[in-house]
């Protein structure tokens, strides 16, 4: 749980709250099967700040649209405002991995897969990244396998948006033209410090660094009856959001 001055919160609560607060109305928002923060992420916004938004969620019985309509086909035409990802490691140059831990060619562990990440990560507009966790094995010099790449040659048409990543410590971003990660915020609890010896590679932090705005009462309180209640009606992770998403005095 996270705790302080604010309301407690899981890791969880705290990363769907900040997504959700970044999600512009009108857009058309998607994410692939197993996910439940960006998708309980989406029904947040939906319910507080965004409630004119296109939510594509692949793990819904309800709520996947015509078939997902085939979101990898409506990233290339240009129709896909936001998707989330996630990966097992990122690098200096804005490669993430979602693959192999070790040598390619005789990997130590064999993960997943991007199943068409790396195509939506050049062709969505706005690209959420998200980690339950800082630490220098996911923050790393240099990804053990390429399955998406931040930075490409200038003839390939890119999003102009950077990339926002957000993880246990910090939210940040990367810019495709200085081809560097920033800190937007440290969250409360930790210092620009945590997040820099917890990343293995530099970073541009603003001095002095902003803090998060941590989640509030009342955002809590809606992903906790509101979106849970939705999740559950619609099919969307039910075990999940009855277990994770529970109704904590305040």
């Amino acid at each position: 749980m996270i705790n302080g001055s604010s309301p407690a919160c899981s890791t969880e609560e705290l990363l769907i709250v900040l997504m959700s607060r970044d999600i512009r109305d009108w857009e058309t928002c998607a994410c692939g099967a197993l996910s439940m923060i960006p998708a309980a992420s989406m029904l947040l916004a939906e319910a507080t700040t965004a409630p004119h938004i296109e939510t594509i969620i692949l793990g819904s019985e309800e709520l996947s649209g015509n078939l997902g309509k085939d979101i990898h086909f409506l990233a290339q035409r240009g129709k896909l405002d936001l998707f989330y990802h996630s990966a097992v490691q990122f690098d200096v140059e804005g490669n993430f991995n979602l693959h192999v831990l070790g040598d390619p060619n005789a990997p130590d562990r064999r993960l997943p897969g991007g199943y068409g990440s790396g195509l939506i990560s050049y062709t969505a507009k706005r690209i959420f990244f998200f980690r339950t966790e800082h630490s220098t094995r996911t923050f790393v010099p240099k990804v053990d396998f390429v399955s998406g790449a931040s930075v490409t040659p200038p003839e390939i048409k890119r999003a102009p948006e950077p990339f926002r990543l957000y993880t246990t410590m910090a939210v940040m971003s990367f810019d495709r033209q200085t081809a560097r990660y920033s800190v937007e915020s440290v969250h409360e609890g930790f210092t620009a410090d945590d997040v820099r010896k917890n990343t293995g590679f530099d970073l541009d932090i603003p001095e002095p660094c902003p803090v998060t705005p941590p989640p509030s009462e009342e955002e809590l309180h809606t992903l906790r009856t509101e979106v849970r209640d939705r999740m559950i009606e619609t099919g969307t992770y039910p075990e999940w959001a009855e277990s994770a998403l529970q109704a904590q005095p305040f």
